[in-house]
């Protein structure tokens, strides 16, 4: 069997698991699995950035937060149904990551990190400025009629458990079908030697616009996604914490592979929701504890299992 045949069987099986955990799991833990899968196509529209392209990035939210907003007001303001609110939410990432992506990639290094997370800094006061609108640092909800898609209500915890599983799905296979494609090795040639890339023949500059918009759009579609599955919009998911937040997940699952994401959301989901039940000072111990992973598996927990036992992991 081929590494890329592995690679397929292992992605499918993930899915599987994850659609079988539905039958078995309590209520509660259906519904942060659904909320995990949501924020896992978050971090894996970072990964492919950071992890295959080799730019870090402390602006991701502007992303999550257009995608989010693109829905909400369009679902709030303009009356549209849900279907077409995502597609507004969407199209508006697009819009801001092509802009973003045109004038940060004017900079390289620490100058374009710093960029970034002044372009989300704007973006957070802007939602901020038109209140009226946005309803600043309270947010609104989204009504459970506003919350319908092709007939189905997706506030129902058993319909939007599946609705998240097809769009982690969708995006998790379309990660790994591109990371192996001409497309995917000229980015990963880009993070590992930019001047020999282009020395090479690739046009360089287009191939991180491409993947900022790339993962600025993924990054955008998860904000709209959760939205829409959880009724909420809200100025906190624009803020810095959660810049930084799809960093830590990419880091501690791997950058660079396509589970990684998944697992860093789900290891750290769960490392500060336990941690909460002991003590008050959950973040202390969920800091010792991503200290001591990220000392002992640097390359994080994928990433680690592939360099250590698996060399064929993607």
């Amino acid at each position: 069997m081929t590494r890329e045949q592995k690679s397929l069987w292992l992605h499918a099986a993930v899915v599987l698991v994850l659609g079988a955990l539905y039958f078995v799991l309590p209520e509660y833990h259906a519904g942060n699995l659904a909320r995990i899968m949501v924020l896992a196509v978050y971090a894996m529209g970072y990964n492919l950035l950071f992890g295959y392209t080799g730019l870090l990035s402390l602006g991701h939210a502007m992303f999550f937060a257009a995608g989010m907003y693109g829905f909400g007001l369009a679902v709030n303001h303009g009356g549209l149904p849900a279907g077409a609110a995502v597609l507004i939410g969407i199209a508006a990432t697009l819009v801001v990551s092509v802009v973003v992506g045109f004038l940060a990639l004017r900079t390289r290094d620490v100058a374009f990190m710093i960029v970034m997370l002044m372009f989300a800094q704007t973006g957070y006061l802007i939602i901020l400025y038109f209140g009226e609108f946005t309803r600043g640092d309270e947010g609104f909800v989204v009504q459970q009629a506003q919350r319908g898609l092709f007939g189905f209500d997706l506030s129902a915890q058993g319909i939007r458990y599946w609705a998240a599983l097809i769009l982690f799905s969708a995006c998790l296979l379309g990660i790994a079908k591109g990371v192996n494609s001409r497309f995917g090795k000229a980015l990963v040639a880009v993070r590992e030697n930019e001047e020999r890339a282009r020395m090479l023949g690739y046009d360089t500059h287009r191939l991180k616009f491409l993947a900022v918009v790339l993962s600025g759009v993924l990054s955008g579609a998860a904000g709209a996604a959760y939205g829409l599955l959880f009724g909420y919009i809200g100025s906190t998911f624009a803020t810095v914490q959660y810049s930084i937040f799809p960093l830590l997940w990419v880091l501690l699952g791997g950058a660079g592979t396509t589970l990684g994401p998944f697992v860093g959301v789900l290891f750290m989901f769960y490392l500060i929701d336990l941690s909460s039940f002991l003590t008050d000072a959950y973040m202390f111990i969920a800091g010792i504890a991503l200290l001591l992973l990220t000392m002992f598996a640097p390359k994080g927990i994928v990433g680690q299992i592939r360099a250590s036992r698996v060399p064929w992991l993607p």
